[in-house]
């Protein structure tokens, strides 16, 4: 880490509420008002996960945020991954754990809880075995991570290795295809001591580049020294083992950095991707040399695939890809089949070819030549594999959103017939996913419906103009007939979660007031069942009105937003304080920007990234308020994005205030990431509103000049679009107060903490009202309760004084 953020670990900066100081100040970390308090600390809402058979659900609850002091174990950022040394693990945003684990039978419905856990738990990679029968997971602790199953039928839980397993790269652990072991990378328990930094230089880093163009986005937390390298190789090295249930462990080949580890659907080979040097000072560990070989369960070598090398001068573009073979996989329902992609443009999207892809197969044991499969037009995007007659291709193109779906004959190569070809933005005529069934080994192929060829199944979100309406469909390919099977039905938002084609389909629901609860659906006779009763964990936001607006823009793209009203307020007690969170998003059509997004009937979900709390608090909060960039044709959205943003808030704002709900003079805008981005800018380039709130945002677009969010070209092919979008370059015009909030250990493409800190100081140095909090040991987005209450004490004294009780003076 920076030596300058260890030493302003120490303060936040504060220039008090009170005065006019500007200078630093020690402050400890402040407390919301308590309608705000008792919402941050309601409990997780509980996660379900059902097994292949559809007989047991797995109740998982996460726990609530984590303390100040949970979360400042030390990180370690190496090759763009956030390692903490202690444990061997990553540290993610959202920790993806479960302090609680309930298993319920659904068909009685009884629910039980797994003895034999620790109660301190923190359950983490859970993992169906084959049969359905038990589960293999992990349980984080502060100085490592173990590896544990639970017997479902005898409800037993068991710690299965004192060693710990190594959970940074790769794939932590799955079940061999039979069900008797599971497969798991663990610490080599031979690495030894932490290598010792040397303090004195042995010489200079250097960088050489030779005429190559090496375009390279703005990453975080890469390589930067020979020591780098050493701690990469101590802590991202895993030992393979094989365990089963009764701990017995067998090593597999040697230590080595896995990018992946694949058992094959027959169990019987190892498909490895291992890293390689050279190591990059320059891009994430994606990008690194790396071989990809077969090996049997011994470790011995059958066949090494390819061996990729280091990836720094990719062309620039969405669309751009490797040169040469890439994303081998195992074909999921063969026993033992690999697949890959070439790309016959070398990976550039400038190049103009007739054919960009062509995959290949081979069989083990490998011998003999690959076979070609098909070539593609665009770029490939990924299979659904089927059966030895029909399997799913789908392709496309970023840069014109163009999506295509075809079926094919995985037998012969031949592709049948295209089933789906759209606009990726085109939600309204999205077909959905394909619902994949696990045939054992963890390797998911097409769930057809019994003995009727090529009629499958798809769920999706059902996106229209009545808003999302999610949907399972049973599709014939052949002949395109589509059933449907369920639909959301208003005045509530019903999705389903599991289905297996067994007579039943199970679905989540939910509406304004009712939180989600799992329900089952018989088919044949319809017969609805609740399998759940999770309590709501919002009871003071009951009587809250929400509501889904849509409203014009100047030019005819129909907008969205939702709107939240005080509980108990009417139009006869005058307009309110309003606060806007947005987040701007790029299309190539107005008539996709138009879609209606989302639902006016799903329950309110709070996080940290949600502006609902101050529903509470007396204001008017707008969700979600569409923010729509759009460049048609030859024109590129960016290229008026200054433009875009004023009119969506202006069209906003009139709706509200013609409404009767708004007060044009109280109105605040905020966002987080791009949407702080999207704030700065409408403070520099408008008089809209009384206030801002930017929380981890990038301002100067030089600082990412090899392209940003969804802008493909360089600073130096579109220079005046950098400079026009970089809310930098304009801080002597941001005169409406701005509080931006900041986590010291960002670690977003291109959302350093300089990028808070340089805006702070212009928009000071031109005299304009400002406040910085910067966040000690936190993301891009927070994670720990002290500073998630902190930012909301941030926001609420923000809003209260240049919002609520403005005077026109301000």
């Amino acid at each position: 880490m920076n030596t300058y953020y260890k030493i302003v670990n120490l303060f936040m900066l504060a220039g008090l509420y009170t005065g006019d100081l500007h200078a630093q100040e020690n402050l400890s970390y402040r407390l919301p008002p308590k309608s705000i308090q008792e919402l941050v600390d309601a409990p997780a809402a509980p996660q379900t996960m059902f097994n292949e058979q559809g007989t047991k659900m797995l109740i998982l609850t996460p726990p609530n945020y984590p303390t100040i002091e949970e979360i400042s174990q030390p990180i370690i950022g190496l090759a763009g991954l956030r390692v903490n040394p202690s444990n061997s693990s990553t540290e993610a945003e959202v920790s993806g754990l479960y302090k609680t684990l309930i298993v319920q039978d659904v068909l009685t419905k009884s629910e039980q809880k797994l003895s034999g856990l620790p109660s301190d738990c923190r359950i983490g990679n859970i993992q169906w075995s084959p049969d359905g029968k038990k589960i293999a997971f992990s349980n984080k602790k502060r100085d490592g991570i173990e590896l544990w199953y639970g017997d479902l039928e005898s409800m037993q839980a068991k710690k299965l290795s004192d060693g710990y397993l190594n959970d940074i790269i790769g794939t932590t652990l799955q079940w061999t295809s039979d069900g008797s072991a599971i497969l798991a990378q663990f610490i080599n328990d031979s690495r030894g001591a932490v290598p010792v930094k040397n303090l004195v230089p042995t010489g200079p880093v250097i960088q050489e580049n030779l005429g190559v163009k090496a375009p390279a986005r703005t990453y975080q937390y890469l390589l930067e020294n020979a020591y780098d390298e050493q701690l990469m190789d101590y802590y991202l090295s895993s030992q393979l083992q094989l365990v089963n249930l009764q701990g017995q462990t067998k090593k597999i080949g040697k230590p080595s950095i896995y990018r992946k580890v694949n058992l094959s659907p027959n169990g019987k080979y190892l498909l490895l991707e291992t890293v390689q040097r050279p190591y990059s000072y320059l891009v994430p560990i994606q990008y690194f040399p790396f071989h990809t070989t077969v090996t049997d369960l011994d470790g011995q070598e059958i066949k090494t695939l390819n061996q990729t090398p280091l990836a720094e001068n990719l062309p620039t573009g969405f669309d751009a890809v490797m040169k040469g073979p890439r994303q081998y996989e195992w074909r999921g329902d063969a026993p033992a089949t690999v697949y890959w992609v070439e790309a016959q443009d070398e990976g550039d999207p400038n190049r103009e070819v007739k054919d960009r892809e062509t995959l290949f197969s081979w069989d083990a044991p490998f011998e003999g030549s690959p076979r070609q499969l098909f070539s593609l037009n665009l770029r490939f995007s990924g299979f659904t594999w089927g059966n030895e007659s029909y399997a799913i291709v789908q392709e496309r193109w970023r840069k014109t959103r163009q999506t295509k779906t075809s079926l094919f004959n995985p037998t012969t190569g031949k592709l049948i017939k295209v089933i789906d070809e759209r606009s990726s933005e085109d939600t309204y005529a999205d077909p959905g996913d394909f619902v994949t069934k696990d045939n054992g080994s963890h390797h998911g192929t097409l769930l057809f419906d019994k003995g009727k060829g090529a009629v499958v199944f798809t769920v999706g979100i059902g996106a229209s103009p009545e808003g999302d309406r999610p949907f399972l469909i049973r599709w014939n390919l052949s002949n395109n007939r589509k059933d449907t099977l369920f639909k959301s039905k208003a005045p509530y938002f019903e999705e389903p979660v599991f289905f297996n084609n067994e007579g039943v389909i199970y679905f989540s629901r939910e509406s304004n007031e009712e939180n989600p609860n799992i329900f089952s659906l018989t088919i044949k006779p319809r017969k609805e069942q609740q399998l759940t009763s999770f309590d709501n964990p919002y009871p003071s936001l009951q009587g809250v009105h929400k509501e889904l607006l849509a409203y014009p823009r100047k030019d005819g793209i129909k907008l969205s937003a939702t709107l939240y009203l005080p509980k108990g307020y009417k139009k006869e007690d005058g307009p309110l304080p309003v606060l806007i969170w947005a987040y701007p998003r790029e299309y190539k059509s107005l008539a996709a920007a138009g879609q209606v997004k989302g639902s006016p009937y799903r329950f309110t979900r709070l996080a940290f990234r949600s502006p609902v709390f101050w529903v509470t608090r007396g204001y008017a909060v707008l969700d979600q308020a569409d923010m729509p960039i759009v460049g048609e044709g030859d024109k590129e959205p960016n290229d008026t994005f200054i433009q875009q943003i004023e009119d969506n808030a202006t069209a906003l704002i009139d709706y509200v205030v013609k409404m009767g709900v708004a007060d044009r003079n109280r109105i605040a805008v905020g966002g987080h990431s791009y949407g702080a981005f999207m704030t700065a800018n409408l403070l520099a380039h408008t008089d809209l509103f009384a206030a801002g709130i930017a929380r981890s945002g990038a301002y100067n677009r030089t600082l990412t000049p090899f392209g940003f969010q969804g802008e493909a070209r360089t600073f130096w092919e579109a220079p005046d679009v950098y400079g026009k979008m970089s809310p930098f370059n304009y801080a002597d015009k941001i005169k409406t107060p701005l509080l931006m909030t900041h986590g010291m250990n960002d670690e977003n493409s291109g959302t350093f903490p300089i990028q808070s800190e340089r805006l702070y100081s212009a928009i000071k140095g031109h005299g304009g009202t400002v406040r910085l909090v910067l966040l000690p040991n936190e993301f891009h987005g927070y994670r720990s309760r002290e500073s998630l209450m902190h930012t909301f004490y941030e926001q609420d004294a923000w809003l209260e004084k240049y919002v609520k009780n403005r005077t026109l003076k301000q």
